[in-house]
């Protein structure tokens, strides 16, 4: 099935009883067990809604089909999607190694696993100095598509490449670039991941995660989530079903507008710097070409002129664009990485990445594009 046939169907719901062909909310705590388990299509028990749920396993049916992957979990959010994988694939002496820039408390609980004795390397985010410290004493790879919130695109398959090759595990966050533009599982990634609060649901109006894979991977994994107790709730999945089935169109929509609202930013006076990789003057747009499709993502990240005092009269003077710390849903939202995602990232660490004061990240929404370049323009310029 193609990626918006897949959206819609995938979850392969269907009542021959009542001729229903969209899965409900089976809001319940457990399962009857009438002197036997009923087992679910992945051969787990379904007996408690804290291991396996109906409405739960349509999503994550449709997210494995989505990302050309056997399987997927899915969790209460996209941290607690990351937290489970440390869990479940280090031990005491093993090393992981994640860029400085990244999500930021994916980066703070990384270092907060050295104390069960999990090295944790920080590389600069560039595909060749990542690769520099991959080798077969490593045990896990984490990296996202394009990082949060330069948007400095990591060459997947190559380091792809280099982690099969030594048997190290590699997994991707690919919630900045979602299945409709990159599906690293292609490559050989061995896992992905996705917080799909943010353009898999689509809505600004749920937390969700997960975690797409082979079957033996995603089994191990969803032992892990079964003890910890972080699946995702029956109505949060309904939800994110309900949005997943645009999701095509949207992030076509979120792509071309974000295409616009560079173009505009670039020639824009008050505006020093542009990072989006679909300008072809961007550093990473010659990766973003070979890698993706169907457009180059929904956030546009800028520096202005001026500082935090700058900021602040910008965000003051927007109508339509939002300042809120989050993205990928239909209302546009702008964020000032120092003090959100990037404010755990210490200060000298975030100066040599370049998300300084003057720095910028704006998630493109669904609005008409010339109204939200009228309200950027105006906050911009406004004296």
């Amino acid at each position: 099935m193609g990626l918006k046939t897949s959206s819609i169907h995938a979850h392969g719901y269907f009542d021959k009883t009542t001729g229903a062909f969209i899965p409900p909310i089976y809001q319940i705590a457990m399962f009857e067990q009438p002197g036997w388990t009923r087992t679910t299509d992945r051969g787990t028990d379904l007996k408690y809604s804290r291991e396996e749920n109906p409405t739960v396993r349509a999503v994550e049916r449709t997210m494995a089909c989505l990302e050309m992957a056997e399987d997927a979990l899915c969790f209460s959010s996209g941290m607690s999607a990351i937290a489970t994988l440390y869990l479940s694939t280090l031990k005491k002496g093993d090393t992981l190694v994640i860029p400085m820039e990244m999500y930021g408390t994916t980066i703070q609980l990384a270092l907060d696993l050295q104390k069960y004795g999990i090295r944790t390397i920080l590389a600069w985010p560039e595909t060749e100095e990542i690769v520099k410290e991959v080798n077969r004493k490593v045990k896990l790879v984490l990296v996202e598509t394009m990082t949060n919130p330069t948007l400095r695109v990591i060459d997947v398959p190559e380091l792809a490449k280099v982690c099969y090759d030594l048997g190290v595990t590699l997994v991707v966050d690919n919630t900045f670039v979602t299945p409709i533009l990159y599906q690293p599982i292609k490559d050989k990634v061995d896992m992905v991941v996705h917080s799909m609060t943010k353009y898999i649901a689509g809505h600004n109006d749920v937390i969700a995660g997960a975690v797409v894979g082979e079957k033996k991977r995603i089994l191990e994994l969803w032992d892990w989530r079964r003890k910890l107790g972080c699946i995702l709730a029956p109505f949060e999945a309904f939800l994110v079903l309900r949005g997943m089935k645009t999701l095509s169109i949207r992030v076509k929509t979120h792509c071309e507008n974000a295409q616009a609202m560079a173009e505009f930013l670039v020639e824009h006076p008050k505006v020093k710097e542009v990072h989006y990789p679909g300008l072809t003057e961007d550093k990473y747009h010659s990766i973003a070409r070979k890698m993706f499709k169907n457009g180059y993502g929904g956030v546009v990240s800028f520096r202005i002129k001026g500082g935090s005092e700058e900021v602040l009269k910008i965000f003051s003077r927007l109508k339509i664009i939002k300042a809120a710390p989050s993205l990928g849903g239909p209302e546009s939202l702008i964020t000032y990485p120092i003090i959100s995602a990037a404010k755990v990232i210490p200060s000298d660490i975030r100066e040599k990445l370049g998300i300084t004061e003057d720095f910028l990240r704006l998630s493109v929404g669904l609005e008409d594009v010339e109204d939200l370049i009228e309200d950027i323009d105006r906050a911009l310029s406004s004296t």
